[in-house]
């Protein structure tokens, strides 16, 4: 279930990281304000992600476009979920996008230039993620086993069914749990 949830912080942090140089700041700013063609990157140094994002949310931009800078990150976005629906939260993924994505020419010069960093930022949020989710089971794994634990102390269920109401819980653990409530009486 956790793999198929969209991780919209990587994919945050790899949109910030690739605004934050010039460059393609100015290339996002001009494809949200076509008219005004003039403008360079001296012009937008005042010009923070914040103000360009506000911009963004009110044009509503949301389709494919190679030859546009915010439909590049669009496709970058979803070859990185095809991959990762693929492969899962792997390395393999991260690679196979960058890989996919350079192949299509999208988002090109920033994935050959800054690949490494990108690879690092995917899989440290992964990572992260991971830690999350893997407390997140230790916790439904200890109230499985309180819970447990106190039908089986009131004589509510059995050792072998623990496994069964539990499913969590293997048949060695319920011995445990067994072993651990005999103590206490």
């Amino acid at each position: 279930m956790a793999q198929n949830t969209p991780k919209h912080k990587i994919k945050d942090s790899v949109f910030t990281n690739l605004f934050q140089d010039k460059k393609y700041l100015l290339r996002l700013y001009k494809a949200l304000h076509p008219e005004d063609s003039n403008v360079t990157e001296d012009d937008i140094k005042d010009v923070t992600i914040k103000h360009i994002l506000v911009d963004a949310e009110i044009k509503v931009l949301y389709q494919e476009d190679e030859d546009n800078i915010i439909g590049q990150y669009i496709i970058f976005c979803k070859v990185y979920n095809e991959q990762r629906n693929k492969y899962g939260q792997t390395k393999n993924a991260v690679t196979e996008t960058i890989r996919i994505c350079k192949n299509r020419n999208v988002l090109k010069e920033y994935l050959e230039s800054k690949e490494q960093e990108v690879v690092d930022i995917m899989m440290t949020l992964f990572d992260d993620e991971q830690v999350l989710e893997a407390y997140a089971e230790d916790i439904k794994n200890s109230e499985a086993r309180e819970n447990a634990r106190i039908m089986l102390k009131n004589g509510r269920i059995t050792v072998e069914e623990i496994p069964s109401f539990f499913p969590k819980l293997t048949l060695e653990d319920a011995k445990e749990l067994e072993a651990e409530v005999m103590q206490l009486v």
